[in-house]
């Protein structure tokens, strides 16, 4: 039976492409869906059936899924980090250009002389007043990278070609992260000796619970005058109110973002973009396409990728039969899962088990088809949340 999926916002070809329509259904409209694949949609806890088993969002941020709720219904919610990190990167290199000279400054100059019909005395009028845009040239100033992941590895190398000296920090700094990253790239001990180092600053982190309000006014305080700040990862990441006593001291020169405020519209010394780091065709199709073959490979084998609350559990087939379980993370739920399994002579061919802070994941191969009161049996097991019979034993 064909596997059915909610899309919620129109999601790019080449990534449905990756979804055989003999193997699946792709509907905006399912009354019990299998899956729930999703871009910026606001997604409530009451728009996700029960027939639910993953959601997936093609693109990298997760604000707009109850990702909370979705774990305490064993449901696996898969992002696409990395899959827009070019697109935010090339914005970001507009930003800096944008902070270092006044291009839009002196743009919106040149759209005020549409009355000058005279060549002459426009070239004139533009020589004597294009001394007011000057900037300063990038090579050989400082960026600090705040997150060096998959989009802040890539902003620090393309700095890094511009002739800029670049500083980075990221507590959480993965393994294959770290090899990606240049050797140019100086470490900061602290994130407060980063900002006070750097001429720019570039934001790329997460909205978490820890990251929330982390740029506050201490933090600006410690940036040098006249420096830039660009903020293409979240807004929330940001204390407005801190952002804006840095901007009327002028502690800050110009603060370069893509998520637009009411109180920051219309300020000479921000420039705003109405969120367009990832809105590009390439990226657009690198993030469906990342999404649609995660949530596949979760619905097809229980391969978990990606995803922002399970943890990530890939096992090779090596058998038609398998069972993928999730449950709460306490002693004791495998075992007696195994031992319905023993109690049945169903052999265990191979098994993978993970956690993740308090929901555990279990992939089991078996050799012989479990009857549906054996299933009943492990569901009703204490703390087990879920329990999926993949392919056919027969």
């Amino acid at each position: 039976m064909a596997k059915r999926i909610l899309t919620l916002n129109q999601i790019s070809l080449k990534g449905l492409d990756r979804l055989p329509r003999d193997r699946y259904e792709i509907a905006s409209e399912f009354s019990q869906p299998d899956a729930i694949l999703l871009r910026s949609y606001k997604l409530q806890e009451e728009d996700i059936p029960p027939s639910v088993l993953a959601i997936a969002r093609a693109g990298a941020g997760v604000n707009n899924i109850p990702v909370a709720r979705c774990t305490a219904r064993g449901i696996p919610v898969f992002n696409s980090p990395g899959a827009n990190a070019n697109a935010v990167k090339e914005l970001v290199a507009t930003g800096l250009l944008l902070g270092s000279r006044g291009i839009v400054e002196g743009i919106d100059y040149v759209r005020t002389l549409k009355s000058v019909t005279d060549g002459a005395e426009l070239n004139k009028t533009l020589e004597a007043q294009k001394k007011q845009f000057k900037g300063s040239e990038l090579v050989g100033k400082t960026l600090g990278v705040v997150g060096l992941g998959a989009i802040g590895s890539l902003v620090a190398e393309m700095a890094l070609t511009l002739g800029m000296d670049v500083i980075g920090f990221d507590p959480a700094l993965s393994v294959e992260a770290a090899w990606r990253l240049s050797s140019q790239v100086r470490k900061a001990d602290s994130l407060s000796a980063l900002f006070a180092k750097c001429d720019y600053i570039s934001l790329h982190l997460p909205v978490l619970d820890s990251t929330r309000g982390l740029v506050n006014e201490e933090l600006l305080r410690t940036m040098p005058a006249n420096s830039c700040l660009l903020n293409f990862a979240r807004q929330e990441i940001i204390d407005q109110n801190a952002l804006l006593q840095a901007l009327e001291r002028g502690q800050l020169r110009k603060y370069i973002a893509d998520f637009p405020t009411p109180e920051l519209i219309g300020r000479p010394d921000v420039i705003l973009m109405p969120h367009i780091g990832a809105s590009t065709d390439e990226a657009e199709d690198n993030c469906a396409i990342m999404a649609a073959d995660q949530l596949s490979d979760f619905l097809e084998n229980g391969n978990i990728s990606n995803s922002v609350n399970f943890p990530t559990l890939v096992l090779d087939r090596v058998t038609g039969c398998r069972l993928a379980i999730a449950n709460a993370n306490v002693p004791k739920i495998l075992g007696n899962v195994l031992s319905i399994l023993a109690d049945q002579n169903i052999n265990v061919i191979d098994m993978l088990n993970k956690s993740r802070e308090d929901i555990a994941y279990n992939l089991i191969d078996i050799g012989t088809q479990p009857s549906s009161e054996v299933l009943e049996r492990m569901r009703a097991i204490d703390g087990v949340i879920n329990v999926r019979l993949i392919g056919d034993c027969a």
